[in-house]
């Protein structure tokens, strides 16, 4: 054993050549690249593939095409002259492009793109994208740009890209604005957020990111989506663009939404009724909701009447907690979701987790939010039962549920609270807590002690098991690697005057020093 010595992972600069995919990345200098986002890339080059081929016609289908879109397709990234078989196909702006990974994956394995512009503010990177384009000869699809992200994106207002793909370090809201406005009509936005400790409670600092107060829930995930979801539509809102989500998904470290944008006024009003306000009980976690705005006619809206719910919850008398406006409207397009598992290649790396999870996406019932089976057990204090034996006690009583692809013992149903915490009755009469440990005002005390208004049958139920269980497939995340996260900001960064910029740690560097230096010297002064 002493003998024995560590094997030592090997660095990045000591790893001249990086595979993913059909493409090859070359690193000669230390610019961003993260190998656990690979799913988040072969989920990207499957959705672009359908988008690009099957689904691009049918997501075009029956638009009015504005004069700026018509100009946009009979014209390209430079304004040049092309023939009409190279005007086949969709172009696409990476607009935080880093190694240029992502766009040399897109022209290598996408079929039926025109163009792909690989942007990056750092002249390293853009330089590193240049030599990778060359490497992976693809210099005909990819174009390396160097400008930053925003100014580009409202350059092409008017000659519009048919994809947009943007993927920072952190929040992406302050990109939105040009992003929804250089997307074409029925164009696709694909979205990274990395700030998962944000949108999941950090409720202040959700606010002026996303303009939404987020809340401490144990369905944060999906609350985590549905907030990034209604600040992508609140951005589009405001230049008569209304979003149709086609996926999203909670996974790792980071969300990843895929959103078509089109342009219409009254759709635009139509998705105000998908926004709402969240509503969380602080003691037994019960969640209610209720629309921004109503319709109840074509054309029609109106203001639902306030407040939704009693200011104390009528299950354990405690106060509620007020979140959003969140999206209360639909996650994915289900029939885009199935055409992609139909359409999934194996030749992707991460192909396997990609089948579990959008089969679990698939099964998911569109409905908001979740509840965790663990914590509504422990939230009375008593056993948790079989998750096939809940399950099985929501179908019997005539309700559907499903799992939520962003938590493993989650429980998504359309029963209302009452049917819930009656089957928690139910369960913990044949396993019962001690309830002289029970505080009287507790949730636990209140919830236990009150009847029962429905009859639950906890007998299993025939559709209990969801076929994504029965066939074992890889359904939720699993770490990749050890120490595995979002990874470090990348030092290449710079600002708008192209100054390199100065990390904090390097900033840091002898501080305490430099002070002792200068009073010293004003004490030497004074003498």
């Amino acid at each position: 054993m002493a003998d024995e010595q560590c094997i030592k992972k090997p660095k990045l600069d000591e790893t001249p050549v990086i595979k993913e995919g059909k493409a090859e990345i070359l690193f000669k200098e230390k610019v961003f690249y993260n190998p656990v986002q690979e799913f988040n890339r072969d989920l990207s080059v499957a959705v672009l593939s359908l988008f690009a081929t099957n689904g691009w016609n049918k997501a075009t289908d029956g638009i009015k095409t504005s004069k700026s879109e018509k100009a946009d397709k009979n014209s390209t990234l430079h304004n040049t002259e092309e023939n009409t078989e190279n005007l086949k196909g969709i172009t696409i702006l990476e607009a935080l492009s880093a190694t240029g990974l992502r766009s040399i994956r897109y022209a290598k394995e996408v079929e039926g793109v025109r163009q792909i512009v690989a942007n990056d503010i750092s002249a390293q990177a853009v330089e590193s994208i240049r030599r990778n384009v060359v490497h992976n000869k693809v210099e005909n699809l990819v174009t390396p740009y160097h400008e930053d992200a925003t100014l580009l994106m409202y350059q092409h207002r008017r000659n519009r890209f048919d994809a947009v793909d943007l993927d920072p370090y952190g929040c992406p809201s302050k990109y939105l604005d040009g992003a929804v406005q250089c997307v074409s009509n029925g164009g696709i936005l694909l979205v990274t957020a990395t700030d998962m400790a944000v949108l999941a409670g950090v409720s202040e600092t959700c606010y002026y990111k996303y303009g939404a107060i987020s809340i401490k829930s144990k369905s944060c995930h999906e609350i985590a989506l549905r907030i990034l979801l209604q600040c992508i539509a609140s951005y589009a809102g405001r230049y008569g663009r209304y979003i149709v989500p086609l996926l999203s998904i909670s996974v790792d470290f980071y969300l990843r939404v895929f959103v078509q944008v089109f342009t219409s006024h009254e759709k635009c009003k139509e998705n105000a009724t998908k926004m709402g306000m969240l509503y969380q009980c602080n003691g037994c976690e019960s969640i209610h909701f209720q629309s921004l705005v109503t319709k109840k006619a074509p054309k029609n809206y109106k203001l639902p009447n306030a407040p939704a719910i009693e200011q104390l919850c009528k299950y354990c008398q405690h106060r509620q907690h007020m979140a959003g406006p969140i999206w209360l409207g639909p996650l994915h397009d289900y029939e885009f979701v199935s055409r992609l598992l139909s359409n999934l290649s194996t030749e992707l790396g991460t192909w396997k987790r990609m089948e579990g999870v959008l089969t679990v996406i698939h099964e998911e019932l569109d409905i908001p939010l979740y509840y965790k089976l663990d914590r509504l057990m422990s939230i009375v204090r008593c056993h948790v039962p079989p998750m096939m034996m809940f399950r099985s006690a929501l179908l019997n009583a005539g309700y559907k549920v499903s799992y939520s692809h962003a938590c493993k013992l989650s429980i998504k149903t359309n029963a209302p609270n009452d049917v819930i915490w009656d089957i928690v009755r139910t369960w913990e009469k044949k396993h019962p807590v001690k309830r002289e440990k029970l505080a009287e005002d507790s949730p636990a005390a209140r919830i236990l002690n009150a009847s029962l208004t429905t009859d639950i049958s906890l007998v299993l139920h025939p559709l209990a098991n969801p076929v994504s269980r029965q066939k074992r497939l890889s359904r939720f995340q699993q770490n990749p690697t050890v120490n595995w996260g979002p990874g470090v900001r990348s030092r290449t960064r710079v600002d708008l005057e192209n100054k390199t910029e100065v990390s904090k740690k390097v900033r840091n560097q002898n501080k305490n020093s430099k002070k002792k230096s200068a009073v010293a010297e004003q004490q030497m002064e004074i003498e």
